[in-house]
C-alpha cells in the first residue's frame, strides 16, 4: 500500500513539473510583449507591410504560410528564415522551396533594428507579419501575442517530417496537428488559409493523372474541376501557378470551404476534410454561411494557438540582428 501511495506521489509529481515546464515555455509570451522596449514595433511593421502589400500583392499567401511552416517545424523560432552555405537548412528542404518573401521578413526586420536594435526578434516579426497579409486582404485582426526568441538551429531533414504533406488523408493531419498541441477544429480553420495564394501545378497534378479513379483522376475531385485544371496543368509541370481558391486569391474569406464541399479542394489535403464528422461539420457551416459567419474569429483564434507552439522564450535562444544568420 505504501509502496503504492510513494508511486502515485511521484507520478502526481512528474505532472506537476510538466504542467510548470509548459506554463513557463509561454510565461514571457503575451500581447504587447514590446511596449516598454519597443513601443512602436507593429506599427513598424505595418508601415512596412502596407508599402509592400501596394506594390506586390500576390506575397500575402506566401508569406502567411511562411509562419505556418515555421512554426511546425521546431515551433515558431525564426529557423525558416536561417541560411545555410552548404544548402542544409529548413529553406532548402523539399516543402519549403517554393516559399516566398524572404526579402520582405528582411526588410520589416532592418525597420526594427533601426529603430530598436537587438529587441525584437524575427520569429515575432514573421507573426506579425502573417496578421497584417491577412488584414491586407480584407481578412480578420487579431492580437499577436510577442515575446519569442529566435533559435540557432535549422536543418533540412525536419520539414519533411514536421510540415503536413498536401497528400496527407485526415488521419495524418489530425495526428500531426495533435503532435503540436494543436485540435481537429484547429486544423479545419487553419486550412482555410488556403483561401489566399497560389500553388505549383506539381502539388496536385497527382490527383488528375497518377490516382484511383477514371484515366487515372482523383474520385474525390469534382469532374468539371478536373477538366479546368488539367487545361492548365499538363503531366511533369513545375512551374504553372495555379490560384487555390479561384476568383478569391487576395480576399480573405469564407469562399475556399464553399469549394471543399463542393469537391473542389484543390488538395488532397483539402479533399480530406470530408473525412471526419468534425471537419466536414465546420465545412459546411462555414460553405452554407451567407456572411463571414465564425470562420473569421476562429481563425484569429487559431493563429494565435499555433503561434504559440514550440516557443523560445526568457534566455533561450537569441534575438538576431539579421534573419537569416545566426548571431
Amino acid at each position: 500500500m505504501a509502496s503504492s501511495k510513494l508511486s502515485a506521489s511521484i507520478i502526481f509529481l512528474q505532472l506537476i513539473f510538466l504542467l510548470f515546464v509548459f506554463n513557463s515555455a509561454n510565461a514571457q509570451l503575451k500581447v504587447g510583449f514590446y511596449k516598454d522596449t519597443c513601443p512602436q514595433a507593429e506599427a513598424i511593421v505595418k508601415k512596412v507591410m502596407d508599402q509592400v502589400m501596394k506594390v506586390a500583392p500576390s506575397l500575402s499567401g506566401p508569406l502567411l504560410r511562411m509562419h505556418f511552416h515555421d512554426c511546425f517545424v521546431r515551433g515558431c523560432d525564426g529557423s525558416v528564415l536561417l541560411n545555410s552555405s552548404t544548402g542544409q537548412a529548413e529553406k532548402d528542404s523539399p516543402p519549403n522551396l517554393s516559399l516566398r518573401g524572404y526579402q520582405v521578413i528582411d526588410r520589416v526586420k532592418t525597420a526594427l533594428e533601426k529603430e530598436c536594435p537587438g529587441v525584437v526578434s524575427c520569429a515575432d516579426a514573421l507573426a506579425i507579419v502573417a496578421r497584417d497579409v491577412t488584414v491586407a486582404t480584407m481578412g480578420p485582426f487579431w492580437e499577436v501575442e510577442t515575446g519569442r526568441r529566435d533559435g540557432r538551429v535549422s536543418n533540412i531533414s525536419e520539414p519533411l517530417t514536421n510540415l503536413p504533406p498536401f497528400s496527407a488523408n485526415i488521419s495524418v493531419l489530425i495526428s500531426m496537428f495533435r503532435s503540436k498541441g494543436l485540435s481537429v477544429k484547429d486544423l479545419v480553420v487553419l486550412s482555410g488559409g488556403h483561401t489566399i495564394g497560389t500553388s505549383h501545378c506539381s502539388s496536385f497534378t497527382s490527383r488528375l493523372y497518377n490516382s484511383t479513379g477514371k484515366d487515372g483522376t482523383d474520385p474525390t475531385l469534382d469532374s468539371e474541376y478536373i477538366v479546368k485544371l488539367k487545361s492548365k496543368c499538363k503531366v511533369g509541370d513545375q512551374t504553372t501557378l495555379v490560384e487555390m481558391d479561384p476568383g478569391s486569391v487576395r480576399t480573405f474569406d469564407n469562399s475556399y470551404y464553399t469549394l471543399v464541399a463542393k469537391r473542389r479542394g484543390l488538395f488532397q489535403s483539402d479533399a480530406a476534410l470530408l473525412d471526419s464528422s468534425e471537419t466536414k461539420a465546420y465545412v459546411k457551416l462555414q460553405s452554407a454561411a451567407t456572411h463571414r459567419s465564425t470562420f473569421f474569429k476562429d481563425f484569429g483564434v487559431s493563429m494565435i494557438n499555433m503561434g504559440r507552439v514550440g516557443v523560445l522564450t526568457g534566455k533561450a535562444g537569441e534575438i538576431r540582428k539579421v534573419c537569416s544568420k545566426i548571431n
